[in-house]
This record gives structure tokens, sequence and C-alpha cells, in this order.
């Protein structure tokens, strides 16, 4: 694994920072009706992507998730300023503003969504996986779930195939305690969800999703297995989300103690920890972090605000019509 560094550190700081006051701007603007529709955020997870992408060769890996999927394109490369502009509805944005939220895309940085269908993206992680196995690139593909999705039937089609195969790619399921409002422990009689795995003889095991060193050492033995043609690697990454389901999520499901507990060991917060104790910056460095991303963050806002709506035309330019389609007379 590529070593972890003071400047890895400082990196995991700023990057888990940004992403998460990006997140908190776009659920003060929500509340504005600036962003409509759904908006489902990331706050408390920030360390699965940090150790993910530091375990990832981002020359060629590829990324795919469900609908809580602002931030990682910004991990994967992707301008922040067009991922706000595409929640905003704008021209600017990753998809021309008609994707929204859940459908974030961004196929030059390779980070292929962001989608709406629960367990939709697990076949395709898996697709995208065996394409590269066909034409012997050497890459893997990171394919993201809930803990919900991991309930769905296509789950166990989709392993069964990528172990067959020998498909380069790693199955990581986010685990943050519950599917929309629903607890882990009442969806199935266990809630070591990694043990799925057992049965097709994968290796699986879980990870602690808190801390993104932990989460780079597994997803980074997990690639390189995947490289080896091993095949895949199915993680059950713990760890928790601080906001809803989504903002409509009035949480009557846990309690404000359940979720500041978590918040003691915040990834954030644990990295931030490691960098003064390890004197890798001075308190007016890190001051200036901080001010870096509010002023990044106040960017992407007005980036978003300032953009241009897509002309009206473009929603049937951007739907294909066949002229010879034999169904429709």
């Amino acid at each position: 694994m590529k070593k972890i560094t003071k400047q890895t550190y400082l990196n995991w700081y700023k990057d888990m920072l940004f992403w998460r006051k990006f997140e908190d701007k776009l659920a003060s603007v929500y509340i504005q009706q600036k962003v409509r529709g759904f908006l489902h955020l990331y706050n408390g997870q920030e360390a699965v992507l940090a150790g993910s992408l530091h375990a990832m060769d981002l020359t060629k890996d590829k990324m795919i998730t469900a609908y809580r999927n602002h931030v990682q394109p910004i991990g994967m490369g992707e301008d922040p300023k067009r991922v706000m502009a595409e929640l905003y509805g704008k021209a600017t944005g990753t998809s021309h503003g008609m994707g929204g939220s859940m459908h974030i895309f961004s196929k030059e940085h390779r980070f292929y969504g962001g989608h709406g269908i629960v367990g939709g993206q697990i076949p395709l992680g898996a697709g995208l996986a065996f394409a590269d196995k066909y034409k012997g690139n050497d890459a893997v593909t990171l394919t993201f779930f809930g803990d919900g999705a991991a309930r769905q039937g296509s789950l166990h089609e989709t392993f069964n195939m990528a172990m067959n195969w020998k498909l380069p790619v790693v199955f990581i399921v986010e685990d943050n305690g519950y599917a929309m409002g629903t607890s882990v422990e009442r969806t199935a009689n266990h809630t070591d969800i990694w043990k799925l795995g057992l049965g097709y003889e994968m290796p699986c095991g879980p990870v602690d999703g808190m801390n993104p060193i932990k989460v780079a050492e597994a997803v980074d033995e997990a690639i390189q297995r995947a490289r080896r043609g091993e095949g895949p690697t199915f993680l059950q990454v713990k760890t928790y989300r601080y906001r809803g389901h989504s903002m409509s999520d009035a949480q009557h499901y846990r309690t404000k103690e359940e979720v500041e507990e978590y918040k003691k060991i915040d990834p954030i917060t644990q990295v931030l920890n490691v960098i003064k104790e390890k004197k890798y910056a001075t308190d007016k460095e890190i001051e200036a972090m901080n001010q870096e991303v509010k002023d990044l963050v106040k960017e992407c806002e007005k980036f978003a605000e300032e953009s241009p709506y897509p002309e009206i035309n473009l929603l049937h330019d951007v739907v294909y019509e066949q002229e010879d389609y034999p169904f429709i007379k």
C-alpha cells in the first residue's frame, strides 16, 4: 500500500472537511429550495471514501455507488463546482443539470454514478469489472452499496458470477446502521453482513469505517487481490451517518444520544487529533486549511448560483428517437 505520510493526513483532513462542509452547504440551500427533489448526505462516512481513494489508482480504477453520491466524484477528481451546479439543476453541472442529486456521473474521472434503484449498481459494478477483464485492462472497480441493498437478490446473482469469472471488483457495503429508517438488526437474523460472501467462498470481512487507515488497508488488500486475477472481495465497512437517510427523514428510529456517541469517533476529528499529536501542522496552519475549505465551498455556491439553467429544448435532445422502431405505428 502507498505509505501513509504526514501529507496523507493533511490531505485527508482537508478533503474530508471539504466534503462535510460542501454537503452542509447543500443542506442549507435545500431548505431554501435551491436544490430540489431528494438529498442524501454523507456526513460521518467520509473515512470510507478517504481510505478507499488512498488504495486506488485514480489513473485507471473505477467507482460506482448508490444515490449518496455527491462527494465521491469530487474525490475521484471531478470539479466540485460542477457537482454543486448539477444539484442546482444548472447547465454547467456534470449532466447539464438533468441528473440531479442522485445521479452524479463523470466518465472522464471513471465515476459511474449515482444510482436511484436500491442495489441496481451492484451488477453494474461487476459489469464494469467484466469489461476491464475482457479488454485486458489492469483496472479494478469499487462497487459501493448500503446495508439495505445487501438484502437484494441481485447481490447473490452478482456474487456468484463475479466469483465464477474471477472479476476484478471490490464489493463494499457501507453499513451505516440503517436501511432508510430500518435498523440492520431488523432486516435479517444476523448483523455480520460480510458473512454473505462465505456462501460463494469470496474473501470477506468487517472493517472499521470510521478510521481511514483501516479502510485503506482493507481496500488495498482487496484491490491487489483483484489485480492478481484472484477475483472479488466483499467488505462490510462499519460506519455511521449523522444526518437522516435523506433531508426529509425525521429520524424517529434513533436517539440524539446515539448520534452524539458516534460523533465522539468522528473520522475528521480522529485525523485532526493525529495531526496535532504528531505536530504535522500548527494551529495557524490548521486554521488556514479551514479557511481554504470555507472559501472553496463559497466558490462552488457562487458558481452554481450564477450558472444558467439548461435550455428547455435540451429535454428533448437528450432522449433519442429510433425512427424504425417496429412496435409503434
